[in-house]
């Protein structure tokens, strides 16, 4: 008789985890409120409230609201000059918004291998891929969990690069005691419907700088400026703006954010215990720097030579039939039909092709390694739950080791 789910058994869980997105009255009180201020667009009090807030929140002196999160990428390059035939680093392990926005502002997507620990981009490789034409580095932080600042700022600064922070996924993180977002030149952030704090759609930017943030206005908001006429445009820009209906959302997230971020560091800490029992599955690490870590993600490093060579997909499959919601996750970003094909159908980057750039795979052999054999995601909502969905989660993964032979 079968003991694997995958073969017949019984699964370990039927019942499905925490549900996203999370609503009560304050939502619904919020949306009326902003459906009968009949302001739902520019102008609507919830905007401006909500980017007062969310700056406060990051710990930043502005935030500027959009439409979501790869436009805001996409501002923040406008803003801050960069643009046709300049080079933007970044990590392949990552969504393709954060490549797909430099190639929207007609700059150079350069690739920079991760960190086997991490999964964040690694500074080391970042380095050896600055050429006279890079202006700009984005780190993301992955899954919630800083990238390494310290590293890349110090390579920012010996470079003259601009630091864009990719935090879709990391609202709340933390480095060294400082929330992400504002500890470069400016922070990207999403809030489309899996984040952390989601209103189906939208975005913002974070910075310090007061005239960055001016900018960052003003490619948002049709290249209009501070003060100038409706019909005033100092910028080629388009509009870029979050409605107010999902700022009153934002609004009313912000108060269960805290609260949230608690839980699942809870779950967290707890399932990382009983999976080191278990062994063969460990959560992804953080860098030293890091005093909180979002968990948009939770990674799973799967170690396929303990459940005696069983591929990656087959035992995600296996962990699917016992009731655990996970995935793969990624593939390195240059590997999209996009790259091999798209880009290079483009007179703007016939350079990448001529053998200064390439996408060709082997550029990052331990994104590539990653993606094959060892990254296995469980989604934010999963920690939201009880200890028993933890231990479900374990119990999936010692039950898989123990009858192995079952899967291969």
């Amino acid at each position: 008789m079968a003991h694997l789910a995958l073969r017949g058994g019984s699964p370990v869980r039927t019942e499905p985890f925490h549900p996203w997105p999370v609503f009560d009255d304050r939502d619904k009180q919020a949306l009326i409120q902003e459906l009968e201020a009949g302001r739902w667009g520019i102008g609507s009090p919830s905007i401006e409230a909500f980017e007062k807030r969310f700056a406060g929140f990051c710990q930043a002196r502005h935030a500027v609201a959009c439409t979501n999160g790869t436009d805001a990428i996409y501002i923040a390059l406008q803003a801050l000059g960069i643009g046709a035939g300049d080079e933007v680093i970044l990590p392949p392990y990552t969504f393709m918004a954060t490549a797909v926005a430099v190639f929207m502002a007609n700059a150079i997507p350069v690739f920079a291998d991760i960190d086997p620990v991490t999964y964040n981009i690694d500074p080391e490789s970042a380095a050896a891929q600055v050429t006279p034409r890079a202006k700009a580095i984005i780190p993301v932080h992955i899954a919630g969990n800083p990238a390494d600042m310290d590293g890349i700022l110090a390579l920012a600064q010996k470079h003259n690069l601009k630091v864009i922070e990719d935090a879709a996924q990391a609202h709340g993180a933390a480095w060294k005691g400082r929330r992400v977002g504002a500890l470069g030149d400016c922070g990207t952030f999403s809030f489309q419907s899996s984040k952390n704090l989601a209103s189906g759609e939208g975005g913002a930017i974070v910075t310090n700088e007061d005239g960055l943030a001016e900018r960052l206005r003003s490619f948002t908001n049709c290249g209009r400026v501070r003060n100038g006429l409706w019909y005033e445009h100092h910028e080629v820009a388009g509009n870029h703006r979050l409605g107010g209906f999902q700022a009153a959302l934002l609004l009313a997230g912000l108060e269960r954010v805290e609260e949230q971020m608690k839980r699942r560091e809870e779950n967290v800490c707890y399932l990382t215990g009983l999976l080191n029992s278990v062994g063969g599955v460990t959560l992804a690490g953080t860098h030293a720097g890091t005093t909180r870590h979002a968990y948009h993600l939770g990674i799973l490093q799967y170690h396929q030579e303990e459940f005696k060579g069983l591929p990656k997909k087959r035992f995600i499959e296996a962990m699917q039939k016992e009731g655990i919601d996970c995935s793969s996750g990624y593939i390195p970003l240059y590997e999209f039909h996009f790259f091999r094909h798209l880009a290079e159908k483009l007179s703007t980057y016939k350079a990448l092709y001529e053998g200064r750039v390439n996408y060709r795979s082997g550029i990052c052999p331990v994104c590539e390694r990653v993606c094959a054999e060892e990254a296995v995601w469980l989604t934010q909502n999963v920690f939201l739950g009880s200890k028993k969905d933890m231990e479900d989660i374990a119990e999936a993964v010692r039950k898989i080791k123990t009858y192995v032979d079952e899967a291969l």
